[in-house]
């Protein structure tokens, strides 16, 4: 057999039962999920913000980021709901290279999952606590979840998984948003398909049960452009682009029709500074349609406390190991600027 089997996962009650959440902590989430809420049923009229490090790749460099995001919250607070990207896992296209934190709890050392379980719960449990701000992390396995489910306030599916069954069928027993990302072709019907599937009720096997879920109604689209059959990077950021799926959306008659719009990725070209122009355009165009107005609910940024990236042997504080990243005091212009769009 191909498998070697090196150690038997904690449950998810263990974990839980080593990291506790305290019951402050547990109700700043449940103020955070409802005012997140709020803006993609059209209750509020702030604007959403998902900013943080490609990858959290060092709890410390993370913490220190999101401490001062918290400060940058209370300016902006009247107009912008900012999340933290804490993402914990990262999909890699050919299967090699950093997978994120749950892989290795420290990037210069070997794989340990069962310590990278209880590392990205710290590393969540410390954020809330810390700063009073709720994070975002990215659901690539969704067997994983149920870890964090008493943390996060927002889960993204990327472009590479966007397409599996699992992920879409698990997102429909969700509570909080869910964001589909388009896949990396660019379909929009494979997006719209997989927002359909996590607002729809299932009953399918999940960590070893038999489950049913009631749908997700807060399951919406994230465009992040589209790489065609030469490589080339296809931006689908543009007011024609946002438009075309707010007409496809209600073709699909979803509940609660919702767009971000990722300004880095395929949209950007994978360049980093190109992420403030894109998301001041995206706030211009919003302006000229009452359509875009409603159905645009935010941003994601990629950001971190130094610009750029380096590899996973770099001792830059602060500073990517994967997807380079915009710097904190071009974030925070970017910040305030966005928000007297608003």
């Amino acid at each position: 057999m191909a498998f070697v089997y090196l150690r038997k996962l904690p449950t998810v009650a263990e974990i839980m039962q080593q990291l506790p959440l305290d019951k402050s902590s547990a109700q700043i989430k449940k103020e955070r999920d409802k005012a997140i809420i709020s803006i993609f049923s059209g209750q509020s009229n702030k604007f959403l913000i998902i900013i943080g490090p490609c990858s959290a790749d060092n709890e410390d460099a993370v913490c220190e980021y999101v401490s001062r995001l918290a400060v940058l919250q209370k300016q902006v607070k009247d107009k912008l709901v900012l999340v933290p990207r804490v993402y914990t896992n990262k999909p890699r296209t050919t299967g090699e290279g950093y997978k994120g934190m749950m892989h290795q709890p420290n990037p210069r050392q070997e794989p340990n999952i069962v310590e990278g379980l209880k590392a990205l719960r710290k590393l969540h449990l410390r954020i809330l606590t810390q700063t009073g701000l709720t994070a975002a992390d990215e659901m690539l396995y969704p067997s994983n979840y149920p870890y964090l489910e008493d943390l996060l306030s927002y889960v993204a599916v990327g472009a590479r998984s966007v397409e599996n069954q699992q992920h879409r069928l698990t997102c429909s027993g969700l509570d909080i948003p869910v964001g589909m990302k388009n896949p990396t072709s660019g379909d929009l019907n494979v997006m719209l398909n997989a927002v359909y599937a996590a607002q729809t009720p299932h009953v399918f096997l999940y960590r070893g049960y038999e489950v049913k879920t009631t749908g997700n109604p807060y399951a919406h689209c994230i465009l992040r452009g589209a790489v065609n059959y030469y490589g080339q990077y296809i931006p689908n950021y543009h007011y024609e682009d946002m438009m075309r799926l707010a007409e496809m959306y209600h073709k699909y008659a979803l509940k609660n029709p919702a767009i971000i719009v990722d300004t880095n990725h395929a949209n950007s070209g994978k360049k980093f500074d190109e992420q403030p122009r894109i998301a001041q355009e995206v706030m211009r165009n919003i302006k000229h349609s009452r359509t875009l107005k409603s159905m645009v609910k935010g941003l994601m940024i990629e950001s971190y406390l130094k610009e750029g990236s380096q590899d996973t042997r770099g001792k830059v504080f602060g500073k990517s190991i994967t997807d380079p990243c915009l710097g904190w005091e071009d974030s925070r212009r970017l910040v305030l600027k966005l928000a007297e769009y608003v």
